[in-house]
């Protein structure tokens, strides 16, 4: 059974169908790339698997769970952590406090025990402090961990973002347009952590990024949207080379070329 399973997914805003009934999975410990033009419909894809937007039609399932419709709230503790393509952090709290707001969802203490600071909230907050320490140095946000994110450069804060939704332990991590804002040499060491980051948390994550050479090097699988629908579904190799993908991202002639 694959973690993350999308059926017959169809999201539809007055007149206008932004996903028309695409499926496809995300299995354990696979990185998974879901690519398209603007306005593929790729965004309002995540929302719905994030629990952002509810599906007109078709369902989601989650690590064997309905997760159709769901609240983002009730999302982060089955096991999803989400970045954002616009960044959501707190710009006046450190990128360590940033990190540690990510750990209310692995919390169990319950709000009497923190607000008395019972040994259970005391232990959790000792848990999360470490986990917390171990993420910074992964991605490499030690020297910086007690500064302000709003002092941070642009691709620093997206690396936050990620400590962030890391340090709630998710089985799937969603990733919207990490590479956005960065340049060359950042874009390569992104692809390295996200490597890192997949075999080191054994994790599943789902990609959604324009830049094509990033998801061709770092994903398992591909999945390739177009005015809605789902055009492609397999290997890098194979949807790069898909006439369909051709033709959305370059025009009719050059797929005719390429076939």
């Amino acid at each position: 059974m694959a973690l993350l399973e999308v059926r017959d997914v169809v999201v539809r805003f007055g007149g206008v169908t932004a996903v028309a009934g695409v499926s496809f999975d995300v299995e354990e410990r696979q990185i998974c790339g879901l690519i398209g033009p603007n306005g593929a419909g790729k965004t309002t894809l995540f929302n719905v698997i994030s629990g952002i937007y509810k599906p007109t039609e078709g369902h989601v399932r989650f690590a064997g769970q309905a997760a159709t419709g769901l609240p983002r709230h009730r999302m982060a503790p089955l096991g999803l952590g989400r970045t954002f393509q616009n960044l959501a952090l707190f710009r006046s709290m450190t990128v360590r406090e940033n990190v540690l707001a990510g750990a209310h969802a692995e919390g169990h203490a319950g709000f009497l025990a923190n607000a008395l600071r019972l040994p259970s909230a005391r232990r959790e907050e000792a848990i999360a402090a470490e986990h917390a320490r171990s993420l910074l140095a992964l991605l490499n946000l030690e020297a910086v961990a007690d500064v302000p994110v709003a002092a941070l450069p642009f691709g620093t804060q997206k690396r936050v973002e990620m400590a962030r939704a890391l340090i709630g332990k998710p089985k799937l991590l969603l990733l919207d347009e990490p590479a956005g804002g960065l340049n060359h040499g950042e874009v390569d060491g992104l692809a390295q952590l996200l490597r890192d980051i997949k075999r080191n948390f054994e994790l599943s994550i789902l990609l959604v990024e324009h830049h094509m050479n990033l998801v061709m090097r770092v994903s398992d699988k591909v999945v390739a949207l177009d005015f809605g629908k789902k055009i492609a579904d397999g290997t890098p190799a194979e949807v790069r080379s898909d006439p369909e993908v051709i033709r959305a991202y370059l025009g009719a002639e050059a797929a005719a070329h390429a076939a």
